[in-house]
């Protein structure tokens, strides 16, 4: 059942999302509020996007054409139903990658991506993380690959997602340090700049920002 203040929490959490251009929000807006279909991701998060902007979205993705039509919901449901509980919010995602070194992975993402160990498991380390702020990526040993390398290559296969602000800066940071690139920097038909990393085990990660 929605919980009132989770629901008024979450509207002031995509509001500073689209305030600090934070840039998986644009998808999101322009995917449930029809006025912003037709913008680019980057255009989306220069528009003006006021707070009640973002309880519209909370409220037609929770079923309700208004903000107004959701609070009338809530307000039915509770009282049907003496307790509520809250809403569970989930708080991030950390990707494992399987791969044949742990300790060898560690020093490629802390060498050449800026990653720093968060930990280590066994002797020989058989798991660990690495990340690099917001970013957690989980390192899990395994003798032989998960995917096929030829398959994972020609279906382009990606094995985590990080998105950030601009990726450029980030490109040529790791083009100097002699980065190995699946894809170079490019801008995608939806305006995005991206590029994918490939790690000795063959992991593709894809770097996303938003356009130039």
């Amino acid at each position: 059942m929605p919980n009132l203040e989770n629901l008024k929490k979450q509207a002031k959490l995509y509001l500073r999302w689209h305030r600090d251009r934070y840039y998986p929000v644009a998808a999101q807006i322009r995917a449930v509020l029809p006025r912003f279909h037709h913008l680019t991701d980057q255009d989306v998060l220069a528009h003006s996007f006021k707070l009640s902007d973002a309880q519209e979205l909370i409220a037609k993705k929770a079923g309700f054409e208004s903000w107004e039509a959701l609070l009338k919901g809530v307000h039915t449901m509770n009282d049907l139903h003496t307790e509520t509980q809250p809403k569970p919010i989930l708080l991030a995602a950390e990707p494992q990658l399987f791969v044949a070194d742990v300790g060898v992975s560690c020093e490629f993402y802390t060498k050449k991506l800026g990653f720093t160990v968060a930990f280590t498991y066994g002797e020989p380390p058989f798991y660990g993380q690495v990340f690099r702020d917001g970013a957690r990526l989980n390192l899990r040993h395994l003798d032989e690959p998960a995917i096929r390398p030829e398959l994972q290559d020609r279906e382009h296969l990606l094995s985590a997602s990080i998105t950030l602000d601009d990726a450029k800066p980030l490109f040529l940071e790791f083009q100097a340090a002699g980065v190995v690139f699946h894809q170079a920097l490019k801008t995608e038909p939806w305006g995005a700049r991206t590029f994918i990393v490939c790690d000795p085990d063959g992991n593709l990660i894809l770097f996303a920002g938003r356009g130039g």
